[in-house]
């Protein structure tokens, strides 16, 4: 959903209280035009749902993929990842990972993750928090391949909620409280790998080449994810219909795996 690198000019208002790290500037980012990129969106969702085992449906999206859950009002959503190693040999490529609640079927999403971009051959790591349609925001620590995160996005009241990352292997994390400027629908909660949006043309952005990524302990409203009605189980595919990631069926309701395939 996001270019995670790219701050855009016009900008949602945001309060925000960052503990435990401070922020500075924005690490180096890939060459990318601003004014080329949306660093937010909601799921670009193509045809019907089908259903599969268990009451879950499955859905093809051309940006998410992952799990969301749909059949209630969500006051917050949490899971657990390893940041997944890029493998970069060519142009420009950008896979994120991240929690968070709405942009399933609503207009904002409130949500904060990882991500790996390739620059040409070069791998860059980096951590963000987003209230679309406001822009991304990057933290300046250090994220590297194999660090273990865990996040967790909390509604706190009205238009208002709070975003925690914790990177455990580095040893720094943040709680973020930001406000969007209409109320939220807090409509759906979701575990997504996404492949950020967009090009000049506004198609969605080349996939990296993340190998898999393993999420454990999603939860949505403090019970596992899996448990709630309305699961969407979603993968990526490109306008030609071609598979570019695959999403595992969940273990104890909670733990699943993104394996990609291709990029677009």
């Amino acid at each position: 959903m996001l270019r995670r690198s790219i701050i855009l000019a016009a900008a949602l208002a945001l309060s925000v209280g960052t503990a435990l790290a401070a922020n500075a500037a924005p690490t180096a980012q890939p060459d990318v035009t601003p004014s080329a990129i949306n660093p937010g969106g909601i799921a670009h969702l193509i045809g019907a749902s089908s259903q599969v085992a268990g009451g879950i449906h499955e859905e093809e999206s051309s940006n998410w993929s992952g799990y969301a859950v749909t059949g209630g009002t969500y006051t917050s959503v949490s899971s657990s990842w390893v940041q997944p190693a890029g493998t970069c040999s060519r142009g420009d490529q950008y896979s994120a990972f991240w929690v968070g609640i709405d942009g399933y079927s609503s207009s904002t999403v409130e949500q904060t993750g990882s991500e790996v971009d390739c620059d040409g051959s070069h791998a860059e790591y980096y951590a963000w928090y987003e209230m679309y349609p406001g822009p991304s925001e990057n933290y300046s620590n250090t994220v590297k391949a194999g660090d273990h995160f865990t996040a967790t996005v909390t509604w706190l009241s009205g238009d208002e909620f709070s975003l925690y990352i914790d990177d455990i292997t580095e040893g720094w994390s943040h709680t973020t409280d930001a406000s969007l400027t209409s109320t939220p629908s807090r409509s759906s909660a979701e575990v997504i790998t996404e492949a950020p949006c967009c090009t000049n043309s506004g198609g969605i952005l080349p996939l990296t080449d993340f190998g898999t990524v393993n999420y454990t302990g999603s939860t949505a409203n403090g019970t596992a994810i899996g448990s709630g009605s309305g699961l969407e189980q979603i993968y990526i595919a490109d306008s030609e219909g071609r598979t570019e990631d695959t999403t595992s069926s969940l273990s104890s309701n909670e733990n699943f795996s993104n394996t990609w395939v291709r990029d677009n």
